[in-house]
């Protein structure tokens, strides 16, 4: 396994990004920014991850607004 030190989510799991973005926006936000159905309906991080394991073009809009945040937080 290679390093990836431009790599900002490198080392970063799935569930620790859901986990934040759900704490700093809550599920409504996320289900208006990105509309899924794992957030908008019911939604919980464990559905959330089930549909986003299995859905790689949910998971770069999430990973995407990850990024989003991030930036936002060090200005």
């Amino acid at each position: 396994m290679t390093a990836q030190p431009n790599n900002p989510l490198h080392g970063i799991k799935l569930e620790q990004i859901v986990t934040e973005l759900q704490a700093h926006y809550g599920w409504e936000y996320l289900g208006y920014t990105i509309n899924i159905r794992c957030f908008t309906h019911d939604p919980s991080v464990k559905s959330s991850l089930k549909f986003l394991r299995q859905t790689p073009w949910a998971r770069t809009k999430v990973e995407a607004l990850y990024l989003e945040m991030l930036s936002k937080r060090r200005k």
